[in-house]
């Protein structure tokens, strides 16, 4: 049963906090489902036809069916498709695995064995709400360890990056640097593996 969803700093998704109905001190943590609140029931290894929220292994889900938080090897507890709003659907069955459309379009197999939980994972409208103000945009890069603001190579002066300086914001040269440039030169597009516009 779900007794409370959360939100965990530096994870998009909600969580859902469970207890066992036999033992209701023995509690975990699961990435919450579209559609699952707090009262909800969640099954695992359910006989009847499972629906959303519950864990099932692989070679009970039916082809066509989402799915999220899959296992990648029996017993690891969920790997892949755990972002908020994302979903793998099962495109088929081999004898000994089955066939999983991945978010990035690229099929993948998995064990028939392994579980997954039905369902899209929750919090699929994160990314669509504007932030309104510099101060949320701080604080959310500040909690992922990342730097914000940026500031633009050729906005600074020529002391403080290589396209920095010139009497006008160019970088004036290629932006482009090999693999083994020595640092402080490493900027822009590092070995990048082609240049130009690309041609049809």
């Amino acid at each position: 049963m779900v007794r409370d969803i959360i939100h965990e700093p530096g994870r998009g998704a909600p969580l859902a906090l469970l207890s066992d109905k036999s033992d209701q001190n023995k509690r975990f943590y699961v990435v919450a489902i579209e559609g699952l609140g707090v009262g909800s029931t969640v099954r695992v290894d359910p006989d009847d036809a499972p629906k959303q929220g519950d864990v099932v292994p692989l070679s009970k889900v039916p082809d066509g069916e989402r799915v999220s938080s899959v296992e990648l090897r029996p017993g690891d507890g969920g790997k892949l498709v755990k972002a908020s709003g994302e979903y793998a659907i099962v495109s088929g069955h081999t004898p000994t695995s089955a066939l999983l459309l991945m978010p990035s379009k690229k099929t993948k197999e998995v064990p028939l064995s392994c579980r997954a939980v039905m369902g899209v994972v929750a919090g699929g409208g994160r990314a669509m709400a504007p932030m309104l103000k510099a101060g949320v945009a701080y604080h959310l890069y500040k909690r992922k360890a990342r730097k914000w603001p940026q500031v633009r190579g050729v906005a600074m002066n020529p002391v403080s990056h290589p396209h920095g300086g010139g009497g006008h914001q160019s970088v004036s040269r290629p932006s482009t640097v090999a693999r083994n440039t020595p640092p402080g030169r490493k900027v822009g597009h590092v070995a990048a593996r082609r240049t130009g516009i690309r041609k049809r």
